[in-house]
């Protein structure tokens, strides 16, 4: 019994570890089919985002499978939240787009971002907590659910500002740039990190991380 303890004791955190990245990766996979569900529509709208002050970006980019093969893809599988394809308060919502893409709910066209390799355009929106989790759903207002880089943080509507990252102890967190290349991204530091709206001496790029 003694053996079967410290066999357990040693798999358990080696299980995690495996149920963490499944978890990353497939984070990484939703991003990347909503960036290229984001460019259809965009290729259909003379370049422009989705969302606007009467319909949410997630309906759009959803549109009965127009763009969207179901919205299951827009619920991280860090979120634990139950959900259903009705498109309602029903349907988790886990990301959020950049909301400076989006200035008085009118959406602007890609050809106004400086740097689309670092403008970060989608990332999961979670809400104010210690623990990862979410508050966006199917009917969130218009334009949908948003997130809004302010004074080195993060804050998501609905929601509130995020306190972490989604994986490896809330120090990491998953992003979509305006390049369509998603990227693990730290959650603070010196260098280079999600939330930076500033230099704080390392992360020249962080003026152009929130704001096109």
């Amino acid at each position: 019994m003694v053996t079967i303890g410290i066999l357990v004791a040693l798999a358990v955190p080696v299980f995690n570890g495996v149920l963490e990245r499944a978890k990353v990766a497939k984070d990484l996979s939703n991003l990347r089919q909503i960036g290229a569900a984001t460019q259809m529509y965009m290729n259909d709208n003379n370049g422009v985002f989705p969302g606007s002050a009467t319909a949410t970006w997630m309906l759009q980019l959803e549109q009965n499978q127009k763009y969207l093969s179901s919205w299951r893809v827009l619920q991280s599988p860090f979120d634990k939240r139950t959900t259903s394809e009705s498109g309602d308060g029903t349907t988790a919502i886990s990301y959020g787009i950049n909301a400076s893409v989006l200035p008085g709910n009118v959406a602007i066209s890609a050809d106004k971002i400086t740097k689309p390799v670092t403008f970060i355009v989608f990332a999961p929106a979670q809400k104010l907590g210690g623990a990862v989790s979410f508050q966006g759903l199917a009917n969130s207002s218009a334009p949908g659910v948003t997130l809004t880089g302010n004074s080195n943080s993060v804050a998501s509507t609905p929601g509130g500002t995020m306190a972490g990252g989604t994986s490896n102890n809330r120090t990491k967190i998953n992003a979509l740039c305006a390049d369509w290349h998603v990227e693990t991204m730290s959650w603070s530091g010196t260098g280079p990190a999600f939330p930076h709206t500033s230099d704080p001496g390392n992360d020249a790029d962080a003026p152009f991380r929130w704001s096109p």
